[in-house]
């Protein structure tokens, strides 16, 4: 893979960005307004930076905001590349490349999942707190260095998990932590999988995070997760997932995410 980070950060420093960040954010479907807690924030289109991707799901504006929240300098990305665009799980290697080159040592993940349980409903929010990844899909597949052995244990950092717990209490909104099982996608999982996903443990489905994690836990980041739930899992609850519902319902409870992640912000 050719190396685009020096490229990539070339060009944000011509739109005046520069490091140290503190935090990364990644911001999935309908979650886009949470970047609305960035001050002074300055703007660059994707298609504007080497590597970085170009916007093909509804949903992901496809840009980066740059600025402080409370005491941290945080570069958010409003929307993410997935697996299923591009049939790459490494998609995102430059971003997340871009982003440790920035100084950033600490990278929140957000997306829109599934619920597996009858008590955490669309419109919940829940902090990942594992994965489960069994589609023989990783972003590392092809490197050459031994770099490639990533540890997966605490791949979702203690630390962080506990300072979003309080931040959730803090700002009255349940947080129920939980197993996400990532799918390739882009077609949403039968009920047969959804069962055996109940089985294997999961709490939580959906289509993207996971190649990040692991790609940003090779680099030494630590990272947090979050799932805003839009919908139950197929054949659960009258769970009959699809797209419109998943914008929809995270375009609703989006105000819950910039809440939590307002108070955690201001809190570190």
């Amino acid at each position: 893979m050719i190396n685009l980070v020096p490229d990539a950060i070339a060009s944000l420093k011509e739109w005046g960005i520069e490091g140290p960040f503190e935090y990364g954010l990644v911001l999935g479907t309908g979650l886009g307004p949470v970047a609305e807690l960035i001050e002074n924030p300055v703007i660059v289109p994707y298609a504007q930076l080497p590597g970085f991707p170009k916007g093909q799901v509804s949903g992901h504006s496809a840009r980066i905001v740059a600025g402080r929240i409370g005491k941290s300098r945080v570069f958010a990305m409003q929307g993410r590349a997935h697996y299923y665009e591009h049939g790459d799980a490494a998609i995102m290697r430059t971003p997340v490349e871009t982003m440790a080159a920035l100084g950033i040592k600490n990278l929140v993940l957000t997306n829109a999942a599934g619920s597996l349980l009858e008590d955490v409903p669309p419109g919940a929010l829940a902090l990942i707190g594992d994965h489960i990844n069994l589609s023989g899909v990783n972003p590392l597949i092809g490197l050459t260095d031994d770099s490639r052995f990533v540890p997966m244990v605490d791949a979702y950092d203690p630390d962080m998990r506990q300072a979003l717990r309080a931040a959730a209490a803090k700002a009255g909104i349940p947080l129920p932590e939980g197993i996400y099982h990532w799918f390739p996608g882009p077609s949403f999982e039968t009920p047969a999988e959804i069962r055996a996903s109940k089985l294997l443990g999961a709490t939580l489905v959906g289509m993207s995070t996971v190649p990040e994690v692991i790609l940003a836990r090779r680099l030494g980041l630590r990272v947090a997760g979050i799932s805003m739930v839009t919908n139950y899992g197929a054949g659960l609850f009258g769970g009959a997932p699809s797209h419109a519902e998943t914008k929809s319902v995270a375009a609703e409870a989006g105000e819950k995410m910039k809440a939590l992640l307002g108070r955690f912000f201001n809190n570190r």
